[in-house]
């Protein structure tokens, strides 16, 4: 019997997870034995009376509540105490029995991020060997990072300047960033803070251009030490990178029970979808067509004219992927299937993909860099303000810098959008405009991000002359 492809178990499972979501929908219930819940967390008196004052009512989505929440007590304490309120008051016991699977699988994934960063990428450069080699296999992925998310960005550009979504927008409907900080790093500080003081300080906390910047450093002096102690290393290296993938494909088993329980939680906690397409449509319409024509435009005709490689037979190989980047709308945490599908379907060389992928999902965001620029275009229209030419190359310059300081991790382009309307003088208030239907276009801005991340292996193993089952001379 033919097995049934992990694709279409992924592509399934995301299908029943949205009817899931749709069907069992979440809601906030305030009863005696909820606010009791509540008063036991020792809230201060005004809180506990806000509380109160809600007894007896149902909430079908944050936003509504968080409205209510805001009449009766001020901005601080709602956003220091609505994360409580939210999870005393949350009511959904069929997607609570489910959305377990999906906390596990993501807590799998991120557990091999760095351990496959850290050992790809130093037998990656060791295997690179001469600084001549490594200089080069570098400038054409940074060249290739570059040109794509700034293509990407003039793409989102020209669909917001065309369209035109934030004219008319409804400024009331709005809702407010909890954590908000105004303070973003400029790049200056981004390039001195990629080498680390303290090399397991930054593996703690998940730094990782200084990880990357140490496993280049460390792989490069690999080859520059006696050959008794390089060989014993580079075994280390590739056996410890060998378990990693092992574990990898052991994880990947799971991936449609991860999906599942994902999308079914997120689906179940949108509010009013139909409302909220009605009031965002045309700037999700201009987000969607921008991504859409990125992804299947552009970076397949890059990688057939440039790699000479059949862009959506490629497409296919990353199906595995893309399904989970757009479920669990991280790079970062796909990084493992995303190396593993470019090693095993479309043959491209462990030394390119280990460099590559995980430089590329740590600084490569096309997706991020076209999403931050519409977004601030967006914001200009809806408060009347017309942005010059000289401000939307600023804009230009400062998503493609944002995109690169971006962590790969949900809603991380959402913060760097800041960095923009900072740099071009836009209200800092006016991200609370597209906070609301941020959580679904981030699916897929990262699907976007990791499909560049692979159509860029394929394109630099292919200037480096690498044979790959996907070249289009194999299927004419």
């Amino acid at each position: 019997m033919k097995k049934f492809p992990l694709h279409w178990q992924i592509l399934v499972a995301l299908i029943l997870a949205i009817v899931f979501g749709l069907v069992f929908k979440t809601h906030y219930v305030f009863n005696a034995k909820n606010i009791e819940k509540i008063a036991n967390r020792n809230v201060p008196e005004e809180v506990l009376d806000a509380v109160k004052s809600l007894d007896g009512m149902t909430f079908y989505d944050q936003s509504t509540l968080t409205q209510r929440m805001n009449e009766r007590l001020d901005h601080e304490t709602v956003v220091k105490y609505k994360g409580l309120i939210f999870k005393q008051t949350y009511v959904n016991p069929a997607v609570k029995s489910i959305s377990w699977m999906g906390d596990i699988f993501l807590r799998l994934l991120k557990m091999l991020i760095l351990p496959l960063i850290l050992f790809s990428i130093i037998t990656a450069v060791s295997n690179i060997g001469s600084a001549e080699n490594l200089g080069r296999l570098g400038l054409k992925t940074f060249t290739y990072y570059t040109g794509t998310s700034l293509l990407a960005i003039v793409t989102g550009l020209f669909f917001v300047n065309l369209i035109k979504p934030g004219v008319g927008a409804d400024l009331n409907f709005s809702e407010v960033l909890e954590g908000f900080n105004s303070e973003q790093k400029g790049l200056g500080q981004i390039l001195v803070e990629i080498v680390p003081e303290n090399i397991f300080q930054a593996l703690v906390t998940n730094e990782m251009l200084s990880v990357i910047f140490f496993a280049i450093i460390f792989g490069f002096f690999i080859t520059r030490i006696e050959d008794k102690y390089k060989q014993n290393l580079n075994d280390l290296f590739n056996a410890g990178n060998d378990v990693i993938m092992k574990i990898v494909l052991f994880v990947i088993k799971f991936t449609p029970f991860g999906v599942f329980g994902i999308v079914s939680k997120v689906i179940s906690e949108q509010g009013n979808l139909i409302e909220l397409a009605h009031r965002m449509g045309l700037y999700m319409l201009v987000v969607l067509a921008g991504l859409a024509t990125h992804m299947f435009i552009s970076l397949p005709l890059i990688t057939r004219i440039i790699g000479k490689v059949r862009p959506f037979l490629h497409y296919k190989n990353m199906s595995t992927p893309l399904l989970t980047a757009f479920s669990t709308s991280s790079s970062g945490a796909t990084l493992p299937l995303t190396m593993h599908a470019i090693e095993e379907k479309s043959g491209i060389s462990s030394k390119i993909s280990s460099f590559t992928l995980p430089l590329g999902a740590t600084v490569n965001m096309d997706g991020t860099a076209l999403y931050e620029c519409v977004a601030a275009m967006f914001i200009a229209q809806a408060y009347g303000i017309e942005m010059s030419i000289i401000q939307q190359m600023i804009i230009i310059v400062t998503a493609l810098l944002a995109s690169i300081g971006a962590a790969a991790i949900p809603m991380a382009g959402f913060i760097m959008i800041t960095v923009i309307l900072t740099a071009v003088g836009l209200p800092l208030e006016g991200v609370g405009l597209i906070l609301a239907v941020d959580r679904i276009l981030d699916m897929f801005r990262t699907t976007v991000n990791v499909w560049s991340d692979c159509c860029g292996a394929a394109v630099i193993a292919k200037t480096e002359g690498e044979i790959l089952p996907i070249d289009i001379k194999k299927h004419i």
